[in-house]
C-alpha cells in the first residue's frame, strides 16, 4: 500500500505526527488507523469474493446452457432414430414380412 515510502520517509511522518498530536494521542490515532485499514482490507476482500462468485455463477450458467443444448440435441436424435425405426417396421409390415 505504501510502496514508495521507505524508512526515512516513515520516520519523518511519525515525527510530524508526534509533534502535532502529542505522545498521549499518538497510540490512539495509531489504533484508529489500524482499525480503519483492517476494515478496508476486509471490505475489499469481501468485494473480491463476491466478484469471483459472480464470475463463477456466469460460468456455471454458460455450462448449464451448453448441457441443456446437448440434451435437446440428444433427445432430437433419439426421436429421429425412433421415427426411422418405426417407418422401417411399417414398411416391412406392408410388404408382408413379420414385424418383430
Amino acid at each position: 500500500m505504501f510502496g514508495n515510502i521507505g524508512f526515512p520517509e516513515l520516520l519523518i511522518i511519525l515525527t510530524i505526527a508526534l509533534i502535532i498530536f502529542g505522545p498521549k494521542k499518538l497510540p490512539e490515532i495509531g489504533r484508529s488507523i489500524g482499525k480503519a485499514m483492517r476494515e478496508f482490507r476486509r471490505t475489499s476482500d469481501e468485494i473480491r469474493e463476491k466478484i469471483e462468485e459472480e464470475i463463477q455463477a456466469d460460468e456455471f450458467k454458460d455450462i448449464k446452457k451448453e448441457i441443456d443444448k446437448d440434451i435437446k440435441d440428444i433427445q432430437e436424435g433419439v426421436k429421429t432414430d425412433i421415427a426411422e425405426e418405426t417407418y422401417k417396421d411399417v414398411d416391412k409390415n406392408e410388404e408382408g414380412e413379420k414385424v418383430t
